[in-house]
């Protein structure tokens, strides 16, 4: 039987990393700053130059706190897709959340509507983008969880989500197409991904869907330890498959929702965190597997984005091409190195 005693040590060592990749990231910047004045303006003590703490507190500790919220919140909705479909290739943006954040984007930002004065005031707005993700991510969370209340084979939700991110993604490529350069440049922006564009307020209201989304998760470690066994074994155990499903979906929606409508579309994340989980932990209990993915998860975003920051420069790497250039080739190295896929 698994026990938090035998992942003691293992957890001790991602905890460290974790303090480690946060502190380091914070340190990293344009401008470079004395870790003793980095260390007096997050304890709030005196700093030689208040343009210091200022650039500290306003910036890059709400910088490093999103890419913790992103990278765990990833990696935990990951987590719950591949394990309600027990499919290893299943992802957080597999029910068309993420297709729907941009669908809801593009309609903003690449359509005519843009021209008029209240589209062109949410534009200009920082919550313009925010909105109209949040309502494309709802429209198809609404609909897919509308579906599942009528099929009762899992796999038909997940090809039913492929099919509305089919859609969705179709339509922006239309929209793309017939859109101005200008306003094509804005989208493509968008797309990049970012973690930097988050003030207090707004971090503030991203992690209310955050903390429901990993509140609901928690619920459902038992439903999800069941459903690694399958669907049949998990009711005759007393587990509501209908209202399970419903939960996870729920989560993930909440999770992955949020995160697309805050910082744009990041990749891989999702995908990959979880089998490094599993290759490094070597268990499928979902009461260990939530903590450590999420962990992991904020650990590799850290790094990503201390990458995609370019130290010492003004310039940074969109965040959503690093995920995928750092974490591909360390999951393909995992899995070469194991041999075998753990599930």
């Amino acid at each position: 039987m698994d026990s938090f005693k035998s992942y003691r040590i293992t957890f001790l060592a991602i905890g460290l990393l974790f303090l480690f990749c946060f502190f380091a990231n914070i340190s990293l910047g344009s401008v470079n700053i004395p870790l003793k004045a980095i260390f007096n303006s997050l304890i709030d003590a005196p700093v030689s130059k208040l343009s210091w703490k200022h650039i500290v507190i306003s910036y890059r500790l709400p910088k490093a706190l999103t890419a913790i919220l992103v990278g765990s919140g990833l990696g935990i909705s990951g987590l719950l897709m591949q394990t309600l479909f027990r499919n290893p290739l299943a992802g957080p943006f597999v029910l068309g959340i993420s297709s729907g954040a941009s669908l809801g984007v593009a309609l903003l930002v690449l359509t005519s509507v843009a021209t008029s004065s209240f589209t062109l005031g949410l534009l200009a707005s920082k919550w313009g983008l925010v909105i109209a993700a949040s309502i494309g991510s709802l429209v198809v969370l609404f609909t897919v969880t509308l579906v599942a209340s009528k099929v009762k084979d899992t796999m038909a939700i997940l090809i039913i989500g492929l099919m509305f991110g089919s859609i969705s993604s179709g339509m922006v490529s239309v929209l793309s197409y017939f859109a101005p350069a200008e306003q094509l440049q804005q989208y493509i922006f968008w797309g990049f991904g970012s973690l930097g564009n988050l003030s207090w307020e707004e971090l503030s209201i991203f992690t209310i869907p955050f903390i429901l989304g990993i509140g609901i998760a928690i619920y459902c470690i038992k439903a999800l330890n069941t459903f690694l066994l399958g669907e049949n074994y998990a009711s005759s155990l007393g587990v509501d498959i209908k209202r399970s499903r419903f939960l996870i979906i729920i989560a993930t929606s909440l999770l992955a929702g949020s995160i697309t409508a805050f910082t744009g579309p990041i990749a891989f994340i999702g995908l990959a965190v979880p089998h490094i989980t599993r290759l490094i932990f070597h268990t499928s209990n979902h009461k260990f597997l939530l903590l450590a993915v999420a962990l992991l998860g904020s650990i590799l975003m850290l790094i990503c984005d201390s990458i995609a920051q370019l130290p010492n420069s003004e310039y940074t790497l969109p965040i959503n091409a690093i995920t995928s250039l750092i974490g591909a080739p360390i999951v393909i190295w995992l899995l070469i190195r194991k041999r075998k896929l753990l599930f």
